[in-house]
């Protein structure tokens, strides 16, 4: 173990790939906009610097901590250097704290504030690019970009989809789509990790709260109101509440004191899921379809699918997600009122997915009305006034809408869905009736994640789980090449799947931590639950008997599953040809003086 003094404290690091890293191992907190842990090291704005023995000024970001060497990190001179910086970007950021979504949650307005920075002497040059709404999840606002480049990073390094990067240089640099191109007209996939990390109110997610508080005002409508398996770990880190601590009663009776007339558990059509992707599964094995089969629960993965890969469509399991399928029954439970059909996610990609024209049955109906992300729900808590943590526990309206096992609590985290998956599989196949123990090989962070299940007289198939598009560029390699060894593959955009969406919370320690926390806060959950498997779930036996018929039946794939749209053409990228064909020449430029 190596040791380095900073600020007169002797701090412990192994492996640390600079100082800041040390500093934040050992609680010390030195401030910056641009750097992320999971992200590679920029060193661009500048307020992490720290001074050594001999009084040289360098950043923390990208000095290499050494065996005893010296630091501080906040003497005179530091902090002088620190406030001429934030002043500096604020004279270049259009400063609207009071009205900005990201008021109280900016780290700009978070230093200004910490170094007291109460004038700034430099003249406003805000970029004056436009705001560009275009997408159903993401708002740009380049008048409030600090160019830090954490959301270039992160759409290249950790979702490989480039949809944003930097335009011109100097001062007259700012972020931008290539070809001036709205973000609708790129490949994102509207997974919100830029979001997710932008310091400042820069890119935000598309606020529904108003619409959300129109619908509840409403008398002549009743608010119905789904909550994902995610929300229930990654919402209390808001209130001060560890992970592994239940808030779903909490969560329930904040919404009725708000005047929400309906609150399900979305874990009901998790369990309803895996019972149609099962079948679909198992009938692709029997049948010798082309496989790898990959999970469809995660819209931000289809959307790269329809952008980038269109010729893996037909290899895309063709069930509809859990919201999705619950906006259905809800459709049908209640469809003789005036009901708006809510859902709470930690997915910004949900948005986009509860808009797309190919769900619709009927034109112009929506199985989901409105998307509220976790820091949208949030926000909607503490504008009533109320802190969860202090709320009483309230059940769900009714059992038959909420009964869920605790395979369909692990949808919340990577190999979830596999997980769950192959306990039903596993149990149907091998004429076992008890769910297997957890199947370990898929749990956990690892960016591809694989193992080999028996399946009684079909064999052995050998499964993947992937999460972050950037990973599961391998696998779509290896279909391509025709090398793929799995049956079946689950992808989730998101790092860490849904506990890491662009819509939950987002503190500082967010990648080292929180995820984490979340992973096993789900793990735990699905360890009390009574029942373990999807199968198992009465309510999704009742559905079936009542309602549904069987999995894969005529009535499931209308309710239940979708289709889906080849989007690359929108997505592609001009090629030199095509840029010269646009291009208007001058008679000049021709060599046509005439």
């Amino acid at each position: 173990m190596k040791r380095m003094i900073i600020d007169g404290i002797s701090c412990e690091f192994e492996n640390a790939r600079n100082v800041l890293e040390v500093a934040q191992q050992n609680h010390i907190d030195i401030p910056n906009l641009c750097y992320c842990e999971s992200l590679s090291i920029y060193g661009g704005c500048r307020l992490c610097v720290i001074e050594n023995e001999r009084g040289v000024i360098e950043a923390a970001c990208t000095v290499i901590p050494k065996d005893g060497m010296v630091v501080r990190t906040n003497t005179a001179k530091l902090r002088k250097h620190r406030q001429m910086i934030i002043e500096l970007l604020l004279a270049s950021h259009r400063s609207e704290c009071t009205t900005c979504d990201k008021s109280g949650k900016c780290k700009l307005q978070e230093y200004a504030k910490r170094y007291n920075v109460t004038n700034v002497r430099f003249a406003n040059n805000y970029c004056k690019e436009p705001i560009d709404d275009s997408s159903p999840s993401i708002v740009r606002d380049p008048s409030k970009c600090i160019l830090c480049g954490k959301c270039v990073r992160m759409c290249a390094e950790v979702q490989n989809i480039h949809a944003v990067d930097f335009c011109n240089r100097g001062m007259e640099a700012f972020v931008s789509c290539g070809f001036d191109r709205k973000l609708i007209d790129t490949d994102c996939v509207g997974c919100g990790q830029c979001a997710a990390v932008c310091p400042t109110g820069a890119i935000t997610v598309k606020n529904e709260v108003s619409t959300m508080w129109k619908a509840i005002y409403d008398p002549s409508k009743k608010v119905a109101v789904q909550v994902a398996p995610a929300v229930r770990v990654g919402i209390g880190e808001e209130f001060g509440i560890p992970a592994n601590v239940p808030v779903m009663g909490k969560i329930v009776t904040a919404l009725k004191m708000m005047g929400v007339d309906y609150v399900f558990d979305t874990s009901l059509t998790a369990d309803l899921t895996i019972m149609e992707e099962t079948a679909e599964f198992l009938d692709k094995l029997k049948t010798g379809a082309k496989l790898p089969m990959f999970t469809s629960c995660c819209p931000g993965w289809i959307k790269h699918v329809e952008n980038k890969h269109p010729h893996l469509m037909p290899q895309v399991s063709t069930c509809g997600s859990p919201m999705e399928m619950f906006g259905a029954l809800i459709r049908q439970q209640y469809g003789d009122e005036e009901v708006v059909s809510v859902a709470v996610m930690p997915c910004t990609a949900k948005k986009d997915e509860a808009g797309r024209k190919l769900l619709e049955r009927t034109p112009g109906e929506k199985d989901t009305d409105v998307v509220l992300t976790i820091r949208e729900f949030t926000r909607l808590i503490r504008r009533t006034g109320l802190n969860l943590a202090d709320l009483p526990d309230t059940a769900f309206d009714t059992p038959q809408m909420t009964l869920a096992s605790g395979g369909a609590q692990l949808f919340a985290t990577t190999g979830g869905v596999m997980e769950a998956a192959l306990r039903t599989m596993s149990a149907i196949t091998n004429q076992d009736p008890q769910p297997l123990p957890p199947f370990e090989d898929v749990r956990g962070a690892r960016s591809i994640k694989e193992t080999t299940v028996p399946l009684g007289e079909l064999g052995d198939i050998r499964v993947a789980v992937v999460h972050e598009c950037a990973n599961v560029a391998k696998v779509i390699d290896m279909v391509r090449k025709g090398t793929c060894p799995y049956h079946f593959v689950e992808v989730m955009a998101c790092p860490n799947g849904c506990v890491g969406g662009g819509g939950t919370p987002r503190g500082r320690d967010i990648w080292k931590n929180n995820l984490g926390a979340r992973q096993s806060a789900v793990y735990e959950i699905d360890a009390r639950m009574p029942i373990r498997a999807s199968h198992e779930n009465p309510e999704v036996i009742r559905l079936y008997e009542d309602f549904l018929g069987a999995p894969g039946s005529h009535l499931a794939h209308e309710l239940l599953h979708c289709t889906y749209e080849d989007r690359s053409r929108a997505g592609e990228k001009p090629r030199a040809r095509k840029i010269f064909r646009l291009v208007e020449l001058s008679p000049d430029q021709m060599g046509n003086p005439g």
